[in-house]
């Protein structure tokens, strides 16, 4: 396959113009595609974690869920802009297929973010690969890696991931 043969296409990242925190995705999966919504997999313990820790209900509006991260000073968006991929594990990407999202521009654009935090290994190691050697020089940035909020990810329990990922708000 080929670049131009890209699959699976992400969406545009929610945003503030004064985000202090950057979460970083790979991927949205076919549930969340389907919907035009991050994490929208019933399963994926994404927006029960955020819930938890922003004080919103998981189970509210979409654009709801959203306007806390925002309001928190929270971007949200995904290493990758397109691949090709069979499913919705990460693991399926076909590594040849990949275009990163422009996060240089972006970063460049919010000029408040100190921290990304990856939504698991997979979405590390993309950004660390495709992403971090074109970014300006001196651009100083903390990274940490959450454990993955994917229902693939179900050897750890909620409240240890909850507590893992407080590492949002200490920044924001």
């Amino acid at each position: 396959m080929q670049k131009a043969d890209c699959i699976v296409r992400s969406f545009p990242p929610i945003e503030t113009p004064g985000a202090r925190v950057l979460i970083l995705g790979t991927m949205p999966g076919i549930v969340s595609l389907q919907q035009q919504q991050y994490y929208a997999h019933p399963q994926n313990a994404f927006w029960k974690i955020i819930g938890e820790i922003l004080g919103c209900d998981p189970a509210s509006a979409y654009e709801v869920r959203t306007a806390a991260l925002s309001a928190a000073g929270i971007a949200l968006w995904d290493v990758l802009k397109c691949c090709a991929r069979e499913g919705s594990l990460d693991s399926d990407i076909d590594l040849d297929t990949i275009v990163p999202n422009d996060l240089p521009a972006f970063l460049a654009s919010h000029p408040h973010i100190q921290k990304i935090c990856f939504n698991g290994a997979r979405a590390e190691a993309l950004y660390l690969r495709r992403v971090r050697p074109h970014l300006a020089a001196g651009a100083e940035i903390s990274h940490v890696r959450l454990p993955s909020t994917s229902p693939a990810n179900a050897a750890m329990l909620l409240a240890e991931k909850v507590r893992a990922w407080r590492a949002i708000v200490s920044a924001a």
